[in-house]
């Protein structure tokens, strides 16, 4: 019996040496954490589908902007306030909106065409109240009858990037014409 704890205490010394020896090897000549570990545990959010409830896989590119790496790791859009205060901003939100033809579904400024408004307070989804539940739509696309945006849910670099998204939600919530609550500028 004897023997046998002092095996286990062995293995669990053994398995807390090597971890330190692990996070060692990412400590650069100065010292410092290597930025590999902060980007991997930078990213907090964690994304479902519309259509099912999975997950979406959505990660940190490398060419994606300080906006959408901090929106991954929040879950907040930071372009939602600024565009909000700045309706000049915004339009860069707007743009995005028309060059990926979103205005043929939704109308040219968002209040519905063949596809529903996502401008006023009739939600198709209840999660829209929430950027990340618009961004999960976006992204993954729906089971009524909007395809999936995002280039990594798509498998396809000719789509969306995070950051287009998020500037475009920006400018959905700036145009808003739904009356009450308006809980995505309560973050």
């Amino acid at each position: 019996m004897v023997s046998s704890k002092s095996s286990l205490i062995g293995l669990l010394l053994m398995f807390a040496l090597a971890g330190c020896s692990q996070s060692g090897d990412n400590a650069s000549a100065d010292g410092s954490s290597a930025d590999a570990g902060a980007t991997a545990s930078a990213q907090q959010c964690t994304f479902e589908s519309t259509k099912d409830g999975s997950p979406l896989n959505i990660t940190v590119a490398p060419d994606d902007t300080p906006e959408a790496k901090e929106f991954l790791a929040t879950c907040i859009n930071p372009y939602t306030k600024r565009y909000v205060a700045d309706p000049e901003a915004a339009n860069e939100g707007r743009k995005k909106f028309a060059y990926y033809s979103c205005t043929q579904c939704h109308g040219a400024n968002a209040g519905g065409q063949t596809a529903v408004s996502i401008i006023d307070e009739r939600w198709q989804y209840a999660k829209h109240v929430t950027d990340k539940g618009l961004f999960e739509t976006i992204a993954g696309g729906t089971n009524m009858g909007m395809m999936a945006w995002h280039k990594q849910v798509t498998n396809n670099p000719e789509m969306v990037p995070t950051d287009d998204i998020l500037k475009i939600i920006g400018w959905l919530r700036a145009s808003y014409q739904g009356g009450g609550e308006t809980p995505w500028l309560n973050d």
